[in-house]
């Protein structure tokens, strides 16, 4: 369980950082914390532990209206405030917190298949997301590269690892390869895949594929956000943010998390496990199946099955 972190959204929970922590996990992600105190008892924590902190950007709230820097739009203002946003987080985090990582989602805005309704997929507002049709592929790629440079130089100069987590994905990110070539070409860069969106959008988008999805990019995750849900027959969505349990059955609707975690740990050794799961859903039994479920799935599976060879490994054997 060394490997494991919890979650502390919008402050620090003392009742769940007692009842979810255990002494040997990695760490704690946070986000959006407001109080100066709540951050004081997370860095406290923390050094009085021995465990790490990574950031689901933002750390604080209320420096923007919306969360996500929106560092792929098409309008330059727009782009260049996301990047000064994440800038100042940055320097501040360096300066009062050191994490281990910062996580943001991507891409950001979000590019949709137009061939699919979305209206299921949550968004707090209309500019989280554009149409592939309004974003050319290369556009995607020339901002993408732009990010990758912009954020490899600023985890040298602030001392964190550039975690990107998966948002709803269109076929630039599943079908083509330009995004395998940058995760190559800048290797600090490391993913976040998230198993209830991975799932969810299967459910939505009859062309995507979620297991196709990890085994191309989980040798590249730094982390996974693991939780799950149920999909009933009207695709209506329950049971959100659930924690995973050996229980649940894929063939009642649930996602096939077992599955998912051999993949993730057959093709990445050092993947780290960040419960994003509302642990408040279950009782103090269920956690630690929970727990003991995850771990046992990853220990059994740590480094077996076929590895898939990375884009440069298939380029230089392709020479």
């Amino acid at each position: 369980m060394n490997r494991f972190l919890i979650g502390q959204y919008a402050g620090f929970d003392e009742k769940k950082y007692k009842r979810d922590f255990r002494d040997g996990f990695y760490g704690i992600e946070a986000c959006l914390f407001s109080a100066p105190e709540d951050i004081a008892i997370l860095v406290g924590e923390s050094k009085r532990r021995g465990f790490r902190i990574g950031v689901h950007f933002p750390f604080r709230s209320g420096f923007s209206p919306l969360r996500d820097a929106l560092f792929l739009s098409s309008d330059d203002e727009i782009r260049a405030n996301a990047y000064a946003y994440i800038e100042n987080e940055l320097a501040y985090l360096s300066a009062s917190v050191q994490p281990e990582y910062v996580l943001f989602h991507y891409p950001k805005p979000v590019i949709l298949d137009d061939r699919v309704d979305w209206e299921k997929w949550r968004f707090y507002d209309s500019a989280e997301y554009m149409y592939e049709s309004a974003c050319s592929f290369e556009e995607t790629a020339a901002k993408s590269e732009e990010l990758f440079q912009w954020l490899t130089e600023k985890s040298v100069q602030y001392g964190f690892v550039p975690v990107l987590e998966f948002d709803a994905l269109n076929r630039y990110v599943y079908e083509a390869d330009f995004l395998e070539s940058l995760l190559v070409r800048y290797p600090a860069i490391k993913l976040c895949l998230d198993t209830g969106r991975l799932f969810f959008q299967e459910k939505l988008d009859p062309h995507f594929r979620a297991k196709e999805v990890i085994k191309k990019y989980a040798k590249y995750a730094a982390t996974i956000h693991l939780w799950t849900l149920r999909v009933n027959e009207e695709g209506d969505l329950q049971h959100y943010h659930y924690p995973v349990l050996p229980d649940q059955n894929p063939a009642d609707g649930w996602a096939p998390i077992e599955e998912y975690l051999n993949i993730i740990a057959a093709e990445n050794d050092s993947v780290r496990i960040m419960f994003e799961h509302r642990s408040d859903l279950i009782d103090d039994e269920q956690l630690e199946s929970c727990y003991a479920w995850v771990a046992g799935i990853i220990d059994k599976s740590a480094g077996k099955g076929a590895v898939v060879e990375t884009l440069q490994e298939r380029e230089e054997r392709e020479q």
